[in-house]
């Protein structure tokens, strides 16, 4: 039981490291330098965004209570994804560490800048995906494993 809880406490710390020193590289470029938008190659720029919603901008809302309400649903959830991942076992324990340690990313955000930062930037032929973050890159892929380990049962 001490190296599953090992196991997540580990996996969140980096996910969410991963997460904060990107966003503050990102914000120091913007502060400092004033540079918002970076073409790193011909389909991926990092163009820094304010996200006051949730995945791709859903439920974004310009009156502070709502905006309070999402992100005490989004904490409740965490803590539930973080309960879930003490539960499960191997795929699904990585699959639920990953999805905390990204949620933990986005509601310190939420928390200290009252929004959610959100630089990755990936168009092909000028349209453009989503603008996200590495905490959401951490949340998809374990989502994905867990619908994998899903798929890999009912078999």
């Amino acid at each position: 039981m001490l190296e599953k809880r090992i196991f997540i406490l580990y996996l969140s710390i980096i996910t969410f490291a991963l997460d904060r020193v990107s966003k503050l590289y990102i914000l120091e470029l913007a502060s400092e330098k004033n540079i918002t938008n970076i073409s790193i190659t011909s389909f991926l720029n990092f163009n820094l965004i304010f996200n006051k919603g949730i995945a791709f901008g859903l439920l974004s809302f310009d009156h502070k209570f709502y905006y309070h309400v999402v992100t005490f649903v989004i904490i409740i959830v965490s803590i539930v994804i973080l309960f879930l991942a003490l539960k499960s076992i191997r795929i699904e324990r990585l699959g639920f560490s990953l999805i905390f340690g990204g949620s933990l990313g986005n509601i310190f955000d939420r928390l200290y800048y009252g929004s959610v930062v959100d630089f990755i930037d990936i168009n092909i032929n000028n349209i453009h995906w989503f603008i996200f973050n590495f905490a959401d890159i951490f949340i998809t892929v374990g989502v994905i494993l867990l619908i994998l380990t899903e798929v890999y049962k009912k078999k």
